[in-house]
């Protein structure tokens, strides 16, 4: 991993935990990609440029790189509204399985890696790279069963598909953050109470190891779970009785967030959690 980089700060102690983690303890990591492009690609060559950081990024595309590392995209997203947080406005998601955290490392070196790696320098403003890990999540209640996407108040169309609700979480109680703290547990029971009628599908949550480059902020959780529409989604957040946890629970348990929805073209995150 480069030591200097354009578009974020890189954790060099992260980076070596995870190049130097003995095999037996070594194994799958998530990486979660959080993306923030330029207006106008700036190649750091000084080459005139008129695309997009978006059409950069595009051609930076690794498949082959993680190809070659046994590592596979999972997720895969445009970010369609912003709900919390602020700078910088998030353009795209991404999610990558790796088969080691070494593996991550290893990947950085590969020729193909390094040269096509100036349109990613070229194209993205911002990131954060979070690696991460699977963790247990919420079943419903002995007898509550999910309801069919086709019976629920705001089932998907054409003009309204399944969108995917991403939180990127930092808890007050940082001590307790390695599960959940308990007013999130109580919120998160609250919300779940309404969002079931609405079809939610929990697609994964994932437990934050720490972040290979970022800004500086830790978190703690990333959560991503699954709506047959936005307008599903909308019905939850404005069902009062949401809104009194969320001021009751979530409000004091949260010190940090973002909230995206994104239309995904893939999402194989939880297949790639159950494999």
């Amino acid at each position: 991993m480069s030591n200097t980089v354009r578009y974020g700060t890189p954790n060099r102690e992260y980076g070596m935990k995870m190049a130097t983690m003995p095999p037996e303890d070594d194994g799958p990591v998530w990486m979660v990609n959080l993306m923030k492009y330029r207006d106008v690609a700036d190649y750091a060559d000084g080459r005139e440029s008129t695309i997009s950081g978006r059409d950069a990024d595009d051609a930076y595309s690794p498949l082959d790189s993680l190809a070659a590392v046994g590592a596979r995209p999972v997720f895969f997203g445009n970010v369609d509204q912003q709900l919390l947080g602020d700078e910088p406005k998030w353009d795209r998601i991404g999610v990558v399985k790796y088969p080691t955290r070494k593996s991550f490392i290893d990947m950085q070196s590969l020729p193909s890696f390094q040269k096509s790696h100036h349109h990613k320098d070229a194209g993205m403003e911002t990131t954060i790279v979070i690696g991460t890990q699977p963790m247990p999540v919420p079943e419903a209640s002995e007898g509550v069963e999910l309801i069919d996407w086709a019976d629920v108040p705001h089932p998907p169309t054409a003009e309204d598909g399944p969108v995917v609700v991403m939180h990127v979480i930092r808890f007050n109680d940082a001590a307790a953050a390695h599960t959940t703290p308990d007013h999130m547990e109580q919120y998160q029971t609250a919300a779940g109470k309404v969002a079931l009628g609405h079809g939610v599908r929990i697609s994964g949550w994932l437990a934050v190891e720490d972040t290979i480059i970022g800004d500086g902020r830790a978190w703690h959780q990333v959560r991503f779970n699954e709506f047959p529409s936005k307008a599903a989604f909308m019905a939850v957040v404005t069902d009062p009785f949401r809104l009194e946890a969320q001021k009751d629970h979530r409000e004091v348990a949260i010190a940090d967030t973002y909230a995206l929805i994104v239309r995904a073209s893939l999402n194989d995150l939880e297949a790639s959690i159950d494999s």
